[in-house]
């Protein structure tokens, strides 16, 4: 799905239309979010996480049937986000909830490996099926993407359900609330939203940065490329670094984290069609800055929630991420069209960045009244 951007370009929408769409139709699952959080802690992680795959299937191939841009592109796109929601939130309750306490940073990192891998396959296979934009090689690309899907839908019929009894929690939005309340995990909160900024770049933007910027090694788009840099280095330090925050502590690995993908982003500003190489630096360090902040920031979200409504602190910090890329991508989009990429690119770490300056100075702060 990384080149939904081309799919919108394709069927007539301009950079702002991306912006939009792509921003705008994450709403339903932001909106979504409290109720599927109760849905996870009242019947159980592993059967959301399915129904989110299911999900995903059926609006990949409802993209069979657009023709332009209007009413079902968004809620065409809305239902891979919402599907996505599902998956991620209770991807992460479930290994949260069958890991040792001491080591959940960790198996929240090695989880997201899969991820990782699949940024290494996408990217590439689509430039294979979009050598040439035709409605028929964008309908290979969603029929791949769905069935794709279908097989971990299968595997996880074989994965074990965690030992913890599914909490009897209220499926009222109020009881939501209620327990996000109790269970406050503070100025984290912020780096979670920060990081749904970051991702608007390589999975909403990259790809009409690269058309419009002509990049190209031998006649051929460089978003493959793009996504071998940010994915293969990701996957490298994510292993190698597995044990890193159960040593030195998920806020230092963070913290990391944040500064590399801040450089990363800067870094875009130096890439063009005279030196398409260059991408590849950008590329990397937004990777290695993925691989570091999103279980951290996770496992420290997660943190002040008990292990039976872990659904809840799972959509917490995954609505902030919805709620960064839903008021990025619009603003995002106009600053590009306006301004350039180069701008769009420097917004996003400069946000990044600050985020990351925030939290630190509210970890003081809460120390020193501790």
């Amino acid at each position: 799905m990384a080149h939904y951007a081309r799919w919108i370009e394709f069927l007539g929408g301009d950079l702002r239309q991306v912006g939009l769409i792509m921003g705008g139709s994450a709403t339903a699952g932001l909106i979504l979010r409290p109720w599927m959080a109760q849905w996870i802690n009242r019947w159980g992680s592993r059967n959301l996480w399915m129904a989110g795959y299911l999900l995903f299937i059926l609006a990949c191939l409802g993209n069979l049937l657009i023709t332009e841009v209007g009413p079902a592109l968004y809620v065409a796109r809305s239902g891979l986000l919402m599907a996505a929601a599902i998956v991620f939130a209770s991807g992460l309750t479930y290994i949260s909830q069958i890991a040792p306490e001491h080591r959940r940073t960790e198996a929240i990192g090695i989880l997201g490996i899969g991820g990782f891998i699949g940024m290494l396959l996408g990217p590439v296979l689509g430039d294979l099926f979009l050598s040439e934009r035709t409605q028929e090689n964008f309908a290979t690309l969603f029929w791949v993407a769905a069935a794709a899907n279908a097989i971990p839908t299968l595997g996880l019929t074989l994965l074990r359900p965690p030992k913890h009894h599914n909490a009897s929690t209220s499926l009222r939005l109020g009881a939501f609330f209620q327990i996000v309340k109790k269970h406050w995990p503070g100025a984290i909160l912020l780096v979670d939203f920060a990081f749904g900024v970051c991702m608007t770049g390589p999975f909403i933007f990259i790809a009409s940065f690269i058309d419009h910027a002509s990049l190209a090694i031998m006649d051929r788009s460089v978003i493959g490329l793009f996504f071998l840099s940010y994915a293969g280095l990701a996957i490298i330090v994510r292993v190698s670094s597995r044990r890193l925050p159960d040593r030195v502590g998920p806020a230092k690995v963070l913290i990391a984290g944040i500064a590399i993908m801040s450089a990363g982003m800067m870094g875009f500003a130096w890439v063009t069609a005279e030196n398409t190489w260059v991408i590849l630096i950008p590329a990397g360090l937004t990777g290695i800055g993925h691989s570091l902040m999103f279980h951290t920031m996770t496992s420290l979200t997660l943190a002040s929630f008990p292990t039976a409504v872990r659904g809840t602190g799972s959509s917490l910090a995954l609505m902030m991420l919805d709620l960064g890329t839903i008021l990025g991508a619009p603003v995002l989009g106009w600053i590009g069209e306006i301004y350039g990429y180069a701008v769009l690119f420097a917004t996003i770490g400069v946000i990044c960045f600050m985020s990351g300056v925030i939290y630190v100075i509210s970890e003081r702060k809460n120390r020193r009244v501790d």
